[in-house]
């Protein structure tokens, strides 16, 4: 059900992937976005031009090829920037995606700070990237994991926080968007709750940044990660985001070429961020291709995208409610992203996925990396449909005959 101010048909169309058909003729329907957004032919064709045309290393020469890939990249960095609204390009490091960035506050910043009897306030609708980096941290200082409680319908129980953030909050780690749920989370809130007391933000962005505007500084985020594959980006770049005054405290995680700033005997200095984080040889390519597909994003606009995706949602909510035995999982559409997670009576999810593959229709099965969460369900496993700025309606069309044609194959009609 798309609205007049995208036209998924046309954006469709730039992406090469769908000018193929599957092997046994079925036309694609890809919905499986939330765990690696398919690539516009503007990102594939910058790549390809850095490796035909210019490629070199970064930050090491002088040369033709180096001046121009170290101007791209820094192109790069400040196309970020603007993207999320962040104070200044040194707020910015590349990494190699959500997991690492994550990693990289667990590690360098909250063993460096949190002692024994601190508390980090997490929920169980995480990611198991913005879960077991905080475990890890706890164990090692002697800090106390404490989790937010959720709602029956997978929301954020926030008459909780009065209880639970205090003194003792030091960091509140948090999912702008369930990559299960599709819950939203109040960012803005959480923040100057866990402020109010002194701690710190830090918001794993990987759902969130490629459906819905982010604002840094308008919503007081102290750290912020996200990956450049779910934003019709390359595979392989990550941005970690910081407040100057927090990455200057800081530690890095890898060790090496670029981030050095003076090396003696025995010890050595580190240079200012970003490049403190960016050790060795970064994924150069990558990185300056992530400029292409942030610039697509912010040309098809996040208010349209996101316009675009919620009627989807609310169509295929439609539809799959019409179906037999189906459980879907989290709150109504109005309320969430563009996720969809379910269960069918009588079919087990990965069956369920196989079944849909054979009539062209791409879902995710599993626990999604979200183990928690499903035990609060109380479910093994779900299955999952996401959907991007190229989804249409007819792909929702072909996701419900493939139900009907997985009901009957399992004898469920």
């Amino acid at each position: 059900m798309t609205t007049p101010s995208l036209n998924a048909d046309t954006i469709r169309s730039q992406f090469p992937v769908f000018d193929h058909a599957l092997p046994n003729g079925e036309p694609l329907a890809f919905l499986d976005s939330a765990a690696s957004a398919q690539k516009p032919r503007v990102v594939i064709d910058a790549e390809r031009t850095v490796l035909e045309t210019h490629y070199a290393n970064a930050y090491r020469g002088v040369y033709q090829f180096g001046a121009q890939i170290d101007d791209e990249l820094e192109a790069s960095r400040e196309a970020v920037r603007q993207f999320i609204n962040a104070a200044d390009r040194s707020e910015i490091a590349f990494t190699s995606g959500t997991t690492m960035s994550l990693n990289l506050i667990a590690f360098g910043w909250a063993v460096r700070h949190l002692q024994e009897g601190d508390e980090i306030l997490l929920n169980r609708m995480e990611h198991h990237a913005n879960l077991v980096p905080w475990q890890q941290a706890a164990a090692k200082t002697g800090a106390v994991i404490r989790y937010i409680p959720l709602t029956e319908n997978g929301q954020l129980d926030l008459s909780q926080l009065d209880e639970l953030i205090t003194t003792k909050s030091k960091l509140l780690a948090v999912t702008g968007m369930s990559n299960v749920l599709g819950t939203i989370n109040p960012i803005n809130e959480l923040s100057k709750r866990i402020r109010d007391v002194g701690g710190v933000i830090v918001v794993d962005a990987a759902q969130s940044v490629p459906h819905q505007v982010v604002d840094v500084v308008a919503d007081k985020i102290d750290f912020l990660a996200f990956s450049g594959h779910k934003i019709y980006g390359p595979t392989g770049i990550g941005i970690v985001y910081g407040r100057q005054e927090l990455l200057a405290e800081t530690d890095p995680l890898l060790f090496g070429g670029h981030m050095i700033d003076r090396v003696y005997d025995d010890h050595s200095t580190w240079t200012e961020p970003p490049a403190k984080f960016e050790a060795g040889t970064i994924p150069i390519v990558q990185a300056i291709a992530l400029k292409s597909a942030i610039d697509f994003v912010n040309e098809v606009g996040l208010h349209a995208l996101h316009e675009h995706e919620s009627a989807l949602t609310q169509y295929a909510h439609e539809c799959l409610n019409d179906i037999p035995g189906m459980n879907i999982y989290g709150p109504p559409p109005g309320e969430k992203g563009a996720i969809i997670s379910f269960t069918l009576e009588g079919a087990h999810p990965e069956d369920l996925a196989h079944l849909l593959d054979r009539k062209g229709v791409f879902v995710r099965h599993g626990h999604h990396c979200t183990m928690p969460l499903h035990d609060f369900l109380k479910v093994p496993a779900t299955v999952r449909v996401s959907f991007g700025a190229y989804n249409t309606t007819s792909d929702i069309d072909q996701l419900i005959g493939a139900i009907h044609f997985a009901r009957e194959r399992l004898r469920l009609t």
